[in-house]
């Protein structure tokens, strides 16, 4: 049995590993929003290379998410944990050198190989090396300093892209790493699941890749009218059938179509969908609206965005009490309603804005429906299924979130008519984005909609989430599974503490 305490120096040592390696992962998913016109300006890049630079990352995140924790289980969770930080780092690296726009969309995809590495690697090791009294509150902790470095990415993002430059936004992931891979090698315990057996569903993860790949694709090339347009798409949607076929015919399937017998779980993941298709649209074209339009400074934007964290971060833990008594319907239906609302505060939002009175009314009721409903979605999402499901599910939802992110920051220019030179012209810009945000409050509307019409009271006695404390934007909290006593690797235990 897991036996490290959070008080002792190896507990301290275990969590500090975790944080960084997670926090890694969770900085480049905030930080290059802020960066992204400096980068268009310095590489002379399009709208759609711009695109592609925040996709390709979501793109092999999303799809190897699932196939990344259950290397973990199968081959040890710190050396997945580890292999997954150098990935990282070295893709970080790459990004940092990147000459032009192809070779840092390469990159951006490569780093996204190595978030799916170590993101459910970074909790695993937590449920795996901790005694069990002490785990829930090594999972809050975990959560809510990931949270923190969420809520400082955007700030940090713009200061070094106005001092050193936006290659500093990908270099900051070296040091980290430099810390990290020797601490854990040090301190974590190795540790993986006996019951691990099968084949590893590659051909399964690899379809759900290439199928997001080509229709995020053809979405972002659909303006140019290609004929190549029309063959992506029609292979992506082969992708996409052809991988739902091997889920269904595979013993061991990675996402097991049986799961969303569920209706509960089905519901949420619908709601799941609308929801982070309009937080990623949002923050995707507020980080430039901001900048382009309204004449901030990569700090000024970056700085602009912590209350929407910073909200999250203080309430969410209040916000999962309060669900439990009231039951997910309402929150789930009123969240994604004040949320509608701010999208729509956002409008007032044009050249030379003012903060106090423009731009922190739209965030801070950004910030008060996504504290209300993403507590709420992830408890749903555990009480839909059998408890030995539990990390499935919530990996699942969470890699919907990210799929549902890329595929509106490739769909959003296309309704709204950008050009591949918008973001270089203020008033394109910004005649752009007073039609998408509409666009994402339509999204809000159908994903209340959905909750309040699908979305029933849970069961008494049902798993309730660890990750309390959540400060992420850009999808739901992951949970792992939770087993009471994970099998170290080797002959002896390895979780006590060492001499």
């Amino acid at each position: 049995m897991p036996d490290v305490r959070l008080a002792s120096p190896r507990g301290k040592w275990i969590l500090l590993t975790t944080v960084l390696g997670s926090s890694m992962a969770m900085l480049d998913s905030t930080v290059v929003n802020v960066a992204l016109p400096r980068i268009g300006s310095d590489l002379d890049a399009s709208l759609a290379a711009l695109q592609w630079t925040v996709n390709a990352y979501l793109v092999t995140l999303a799809g190897l998410i699932l196939l990344g924790g259950s290397l973990g289980d199968r081959y040890g969770r710190r050396r997945i944990f580890v292999l997954g930080v150098v990935w990282f780092a070295a893709a970080s690296l790459l990004c940092g050198l990147a000459p032009g726009p192809g070779v840092l969309i390469v990159a951006r995809a490569l780093q996204g190989v190595g978030g799916a590495l170590l993101t459910p690697g970074s909790l695993s090791l937590i449920q795996a090396s901790f005694h069990p009294d002490d785990r829930s509150r090594a999972v809050g902790l975990w959560s809510g300093f990931g949270g923190v470095g969420a809520a400082v990415g955007p700030f940090l993002g713009g200061w070094l892209v106005a001092g050193p430059g936006w290659r500093w936004v990908f270099l900051l992931n070296l040091p980290l790493a430099l810390l990290c891979v020797p601490v854990a090698l040090r301190h974590v315990p190795e540790s993986a699941d006996p019951g691990a057996r099968g084949r590893f569903d590659v051909l399964g993860a690899a379809l759900g890749a290439l199928a997001l790949a080509l229709l995020t694709y053809a979405l972002i090339e659909a303006p140019g009218g290609s004929p190549a347009v029309v063959v992506t798409a029609v292979a992506g949607l082969a992708a996409a059938v052809a991988f739902g076929y091997v889920e269904k015919h595979r013993p061991d399937p990675m996402l097991p179509p049986d799961i969303f017998a569920s209706r509960q779980f089905t519901a949420v993941n619908l709601v799941t969908l609308c929801v982070y298709a309009a937080f990623g649209g949002f923050f995707f074209l507020t980080a430039l609206q901001l900048q382009v339009v309204a004449g901030y400074s990569p700090p000024a934007a970056g700085a602009a965005l912590l209350p929407t964290t910073a909200l999250m971060l203080l309430f969410s833990a209040r916000s999962g009490a309060l669900a439990d008594r009231t039951g997910p319907r309402l929150p789930l239906t009123v969240g994604p309603l004040l949320c509608a609302v701010a999208m729509l505060l956002m409008l007032r939002v044009g050249p030379d804005a003012d903060y106090l009175t423009d731009v922190l009314p739209a965030l801070l009721v950004m910030g008060t429906g996504m504290v209300t409903l993403v507590a709420p979605l992830t408890a749903t999402v555990l009480a839909s299924v059998d408890t030995a499901r539990a990390g499935l599910a919530s990996g699942i939802n969470n890699a919907a979130a990210r799929a549902a992110g890329l595929v509106a920051v490739a769909a959003l220019p296309l309704l709204t008519g950008m050009g591949p030179e918008a973001y270089r012209s203020p008033t394109a810009f910004d005649a752009a984005f007073s039609r998408a945000m509409p666009i994402c409050a339509g999204a809000l509307l159908l994903g209340s909609a959905l909750a309040f019409g699908l979305v029933r009271r849970l069961p008494p006695g049902c798993r309730r989430p660890e990750c309390r404390t959540h400060g992420n934007v850009t999808a739901p909290p992951l949970e792992a599974d939770r087993r009471a006593s994970p099998r170290p690797r080797g002959g002896r235990s390895r979780s006590s503490p060492r001499p």
